[in-house]
């Protein structure tokens, strides 16, 4: 790997090292925080040999158009600014990224607003924003020459890992939470053929029993401790400004799970704006589930400086953990931004992710925090009228199906959380009804339907 055009800043001590002298578990050895990659050339800190923002833009533009593999990857088509492989001929890619931002025409009216967009990362091959990451982080271990690369994951992590690892010829070990991650993603996993264990913990003892496996056995952790990871998930942020023109929306919001997906935005928006590309970030938010919000409760006690981690439970399973590693990375981004972190109930959830869906944008549970959390900012004035909002959706609604059909079915949620939404409950559920075989009683199901 080419440690000449990029270093590892430590976010904690400041620590500079090379790519190649990281620790298996990618912690700092000085003070055990998480790095950062850095770029000598353009940073921000050193800020000399930039390129040219205009011809950028004309290149980035060009590269949709043609039809080598590298220029359709949405990923490496800005590959000017992830100089993180000695040759990009070892990048490993199955056309991730370029995916769609949908505007939300019914939601933006119901909210009394004039532009809404979800930009959908569930349109990526394994079906979820991982792949953005995966592509960048899976490509180093192949320059490097592993064999083995390994995960500890919720699902679409996973899911993602075993895809590309199989794409590059090398073998792949999963660790998931027994029971705790939806069918839809562990037979991803399984079909990819990764080596998949399932232990009788939650995510963070996956994490803890990973880490130990990587420190004694030659496995790349590709986990977004993984500083490579979110050079590739940063690339989104500059999807979005291109959408917009070179502009920026007024305000990014993004699930909060492990927290390394706002930080790699965040980190996205940050270096456009320091190239020159943009003229301003935007206000960055992170919404959690109510059952699953240490951010939430670090911004809480003590305005992110600080956090504990909590017992994660949430229907929501891509963001059901209790310890995130990118806190302080994503603590950071909503200060910086202005941002606002918040938790949404199961209640609140269910019904934002069925609204999507009736605009005819299925997602996983996760992702629909974010419509559920713009509600709340709205309520609070927090988000004006005339802002434009983007919200990000980070799998596709196949991940968890069970999910969408016990929602239709009456079977997620309980007579408790319903109490107080029955009427929103029950104009967003279209479960399938039984007639004969008639044209008169389907006909009469559509009356019934009205």
């Amino acid at each position: 790997m080419n440690d000449n055009l990029h270093q590892l800043r430590c976010i904690g001590c400041g620590e500079l090292i090379s790519g190649s002298d990281a620790l298996p578990d990618f912690r700092c050895a000085r003070c055990g925080d998480l790095f950062e990659v850095e770029y000598a050339g353009w940073s921000q800190r050193h800020g000399h040999d930039r390129p040219n923002p205009g011809a950028l833009k004309w290149l980035w533009r060009e590269r949709r158009s043609s039809l080598e593999t590298l220029d359709q990857s949405g990923v490496w088509r800005f590959r000017e600014l992830l100089p993180i492989l000695d040759s990009f001929g070892n990048a490993v890619t199955l056309r991730e990224g370029n995916t769609p931002l949908y505007p939300l025409i019914r939601t933006a009216k119901t909210l009394g607003m004039d532009k809404l967009f979800a930009k959908h990362q569930g349109m990526n091959p394994t079906g979820s924003f991982k792949d953005t990451g995966m592509t960048a982080a899976l490509s180093v271990a192949h320059e490097r020459g592993f064999e083995w690369v390994a995960c500890a994951s919720t699902g679409n992590t996973s899911a993602a890992m075993a895809a590309y690892a199989a794409r590059a010829g090398l073998r792949s070990l999963v660790l998931i939470p027994e029971g705790k991650i939806a069918w839809g993603k562990l037979s991803q996993a399984m079909d990819y053929g990764a080596v998949t264990c399932q232990l009788k913990t939650d995510f963070d003892g996956c994490v803890r029993v990973l880490t130990e496996i990587v420190l004694e056995a030659p496995i790349y952790l590709l986990n977004s401790v993984n500083p490579y990871r979110l050079e590739g998930q940063k690339t989104p942020a500059f999807e979005i400004a291109e959408a917009f023109d070179w502009t920026v929306p007024d305000h990014l919001i993004v699930p909060g799970g492990n927290l390394a997906n706002s930080s790699a935005l965040g980190k996205g928006f940050r270096e456009l704006y320091e190239l020159g590309l943009v003229a301003r970030v935007p206000r960055i938010s992170v919404i959690q589930a109510e059952g699953a919000n240490p951010l939430v409760r670090s911004f809480a006690a003590s305005n992110g400086a600080a956090m504990e981690p909590v017992e994660a439970h949430t229907r929501a399973t891509a963001i059901r953990i209790g310890n995130p590693a990118s806190w302080r990375k994503a603590a950071r981004v909503i200060k910086e931004t202005g941002g606002w972190c918040l938790d949404v109930t199961e209640t609140e959830i269910a019904i934002a992710k069925a609204e999507l869906g009736a605009e005819g944008l299925g997602c996983e549970p996760a992702s629909a925090v974010t419509l559920a959390g713009l509600k709340k900012l709205r309520a609070d004035g927090k988000v004006a009228p005339g802002e434009t909002v983007v919200l990000l959706l980070t799998g596709h609604t196949l991940k968890d199906a069970d999910y969408t059909i016990d929602f239709h079915r009456g079977t997620l949620l309980n007579e408790q959380e319903i109490a107080g939404h029955e009427a929103d409950v029950n104009a967003l559920r279209r479960n399938a009804v039984s007639v004969d075989a008639t044209p008169s009683a389907v006909l009469s199901a559509l009356k019934g339907s009205a």
